[in-house]
């Protein structure tokens, strides 16, 4: 079964060290040895995590002699933040409603009424 491109991302970045090499990345490509280092991991289970970020379409990998660096494809988390976007307008809006019923509050009217 086929997963949905945005499900994909979600499930690759639902793990904290594919969150890690992703950061990593932000500073620009690195190789697998690289992206081992700060973690306690052989260099294959780093590469299965590359896989996963690479599936989900978050890196991308070259090749340059025997080097493959991993880069960050920044578009990728585009639709990612997009999606996030239209839930962090609901939550501001809901924050602006509780605020101004806490307001109403401690002005000294208990039902939020404005009476």
């Amino acid at each position: 079964m086929e997963t949905d491109p945005l499900s994909a991302k979600f499930a690759a970045l639902a793990d904290p060290t594919r969150r890690a090499i992703l950061a990593r990345l932000c500073e620009g490509e690195a190789s697998v040895n690289d992206l081992a280092e700060p973690f306690d991991m052989s260099l294959p289970a780093v590469s299965k995590h590359l896989k996963v970020l690479e599936k989900a379409g978050l890196i991308s990998r070259g090749r340059e002699a025997q080097w493959r660096p991993a880069r960050l494809e920044p578009m990728a988390l585009k639709g990612v933040a997009d999606w996030l976007e239209h839930y962090r307008r609901f939550w501001d809006a809901s924050f602006d409603r509780l605020d101004a019923y806490l307001k109403k509050i401690q002005k000294g009217d208990p039902n939020g009424t404005g009476h």
